[in-house]
């Protein structure tokens, strides 16, 4: 008998609506495996067998089901996002254990487009850190279940790489889809602002979050990214999916500079890097090294945003439910919430990164600097150590969500270990498909293993 868990999302909606397998076939497959995998894996908060099974005999009775472009697919979602009839908890104690009334939008679009949640899935408190795990569990790496999946989507990018589900909804304040995405062997693309409906927290932390997709492959990135978006229509599916005809000749800068001061690159991303840029040559692109002219002063603009949107986010929550790291995280971001609100650091950083984007299309970095930390209870320990703990290894990320501008991860060459190594795509306003063109010429010419190798022996 086929499993359909493993499959794409393309696969699997075009199953579906040429009727070779129901929804209920599919979703029940995908729950088999969560049942199997997620003891070892911790991707998931709630588990939504009953409701999803119910659901997926919905799509199945709809009358648009040979237009919907996600038809039947199961997808998991990120525990920041309202789900209807479940509990929101975002990682946290503190929060209340009281079901949503209505989806978020990002949510609804899925649904209207065929797609069946069939679980939301773990996050570090209030989505802040760059490891996932709290009170409701850890989210190991499935490529490597020693190392944390990272943070903050971290359980979604877990579910995706382990099989579980062929797309999860997550989304990026500071790296927190292309992080977790990198150490996961996963595609993902941060949109710029205003491509997809945020509304994340109260006030998306000050506009630097936005949601989108974990797939396996940059085909299902670009279908989901086209239904968040809402550019597509149901009868555009195979549109929204289909392969284009590669991005033309593009500029790309290639830099192995940390915008970070004191964080180094370790040799396996830095030779990834290399090797995806030879790759981008033979492809017949202008290639050249060139770093950014990021300030030295982007490190405080980071952690003065990054920190006041977590304190805005704690308002009215129970303290003493807080963990401790958090606690000292929003006290810090109190401090900062004035200079913050006046965006003249955002701004600032904008207009000196805008002509080097008037030079390049594209600028080609690492997506990490190293492998993410060993999973375990970082929610337990102090702040200072949390934070040196993530910029040390992510500290490719927080500029994009600075300036607002798109950036993907992209899988590419391996760790020792064997786990994924990635880069990560950077460009100017409104360059989402020229990223994913190049992305996928990067797939076609350097394929990776789509799933962890614990997903593949559960076939």
């Amino acid at each position: 008998m086929t499993s359909w868990a493993g499959r794409t999302a393309v696969e699997i909606a075009t199953a579906v609506r040429e009727k070779r397998v129901t929804p209920r076939e599919v979703v029940a497959d995908h729950l088999a495996r969560i049942e199997r995998l997620d003891g070892r894996v911790g991707a998931f908060r709630v588990v939504r067998a009953e409701a999803a099974l119910a659901e997926a005999d919905e799509v199945a009775a709809r009358g648009d089901l040979a237009e919907l472009p996600l038809a039947g697919v199961p997808v998991a979602v990120k525990d920041n996002l309202a789900v209807r009839g479940e509990s929101m908890r975002v990682g946290s104690a503190a929060t209340p254990d009281t079901p949503a009334g209505q989806d978020h939008e990002t949510v609804a679009r899925l649904r209207a487009a065929g797609a069946v949640v069939v679980g939301l899935t773990h996050v570090p408190e209030l989505c802040v850190f760059g490891t996932t795990d709290g009170v409701h569990g850890t989210s190991r790496n499935p490529w490597d279940p020693a190392r944390s999946a990272g943070g903050s989507s971290g359980g979604s990018a877990a579910a995706v790489a382990a099989g579980m589900v062929p797309l999860a909804l997550g989304n990026d304040g500071m790296g927190s889809l292309r992080i977790p995405a990198a150490n996961c062997g996963l595609v993902t693309i941060k949109p710029g602002l205003g491509v997809v409906p945020a509304g994340i927290g109260d006030g998306d932390w000050f506009g630097l979050s936005e949601n989108g997709p974990l797939a396996t492959t940059v085909e299902d990135t670009r279908l989901m990214l086209a239904v968040l978006a809402g550019t597509g229509t149901p009868s555009d599916a195979g549109d929204a999916a289909a392969p284009d005809a590669g991005p033309g000749t593009l500029r790309i800068a290639v830099s192995l500079r940390s915008p970070l001061l004191g964080a180094t690159v370790s040799k396996p991303y830095a030779a990834a890097v290399r090797e995806a840029a030879g790759t981008l040559i033979k492809a017949g692109h202008q290639v050249r090294r060139a770093d950014p002219p990021y300030p030295m002063s982007l490190g405080t603009t980071a952690l003065t945003h990054w920190a006041a949107g977590t304190a805005v986010d704690a308002r009215g929550l129970e303290k003493r439910l807080l963990a401790r790291r958090t606690r000292v995280h929003a006290a810090i971001g109190r401090r900062c919430e004035r200079s913050v609100r006046s965006g003249t650091g955002r701004e600032r950083l904008r207009e000196r990164l805008e002509p080097f984007f008037g030079e390049y299309d594209v600028l080609l970095t690492p997506a990490l600097a190293r492998r993410s930390p060993k999973a375990g209870p970082w929610h337990e320990r102090g702040w200072l150590r949390n934070v040196a703990a993530n910029s040390s290894y992510s500290p490719m990320t927080p500029p994009w969500n600075l300036t607002g501008w798109p950036a993907m991860s992209v899988p590419f060459g391996a760790l020792p270990s064997g786990a994924p190594c990635a880069v990560q795509l950077v460009g100017g306003p409104g360059a989402e498909e020229v990223l994913l063109g190049l992305a996928r010429q990067l797939e076609e010419r350097h394929p990776w293993r789509r799933t962890a190798p614990l997903a593949e022996a559960d076939r």
